[in-house]
């Protein structure tokens, strides 16, 4: 089993949304546009997920058009010495062991993984994420500062 399957999640098919028809009871709608996404790993792609819609409508002989578009492609790039350096500081400032994950959504990091060896997210804890009055608590700023710090020391020096 490759890395990817270990630690991305399964595969997941989303429906968006779904509309057909006229809005009245009485009138049997003359077609449905529905709405999906896919959020998959490494172990899927784009174009797999893509041949295997496409044969389960022509399978039941529906008539369809599909408009495909790709809002992210999926990475994982190696570990090495920045996960370590990461998670040594978190561990030294925190005294918290990390949990290395790929769990938390879509990530910012899919735009430099094809020209980075290494990507990591880590940053403060947010409840509020994507919600209205988003913000983090001001105590965490202190601790993050020296866990950056630490991890570029520890980087530099290597």
């Amino acid at each position: 089993m490759g890395q990817g399957k270990r630690l991305l999640s399964p595969t997941t098919w989303q429906v968006s949304n779904i509309h057909g028809g006229t809005g009245a009871d009485n009138v049997t709608p003359n077609d449905v546009e529905v709405r999906f996404n896919f959020r998959f790993g490494t172990a899927s792609t784009a174009e797999g997920l893509r041949q295997r819609v496409h044969a389960v409508l022509d399978r039941h002989k529906l008539e369809y058009d599909l408009d495909w578009t790709l809002g992210a492609a999926p990475y994982l790039t190696p570990r090495g010495k920045l996960v370590d350096a990461l998670s040594a500081a978190i561990r030294e400032v925190t005294g918290t062991a990390p949990e290395v994950s790929t769990t938390g959504g879509t990530s910012d990091g899919r735009f430099i993984a094809g020209i980075c060896s290494e990507v990591v997210e880590f940053g403060p804890v947010n409840v509020s994420i994507h919600k209205l009055n988003e913000h983090i608590d001001l105590a965490a700023i202190e601790p993050l500062r020296e866990i950056y710090l630490r991890v570029l020391a520890r980087l530099l020096a290597s």
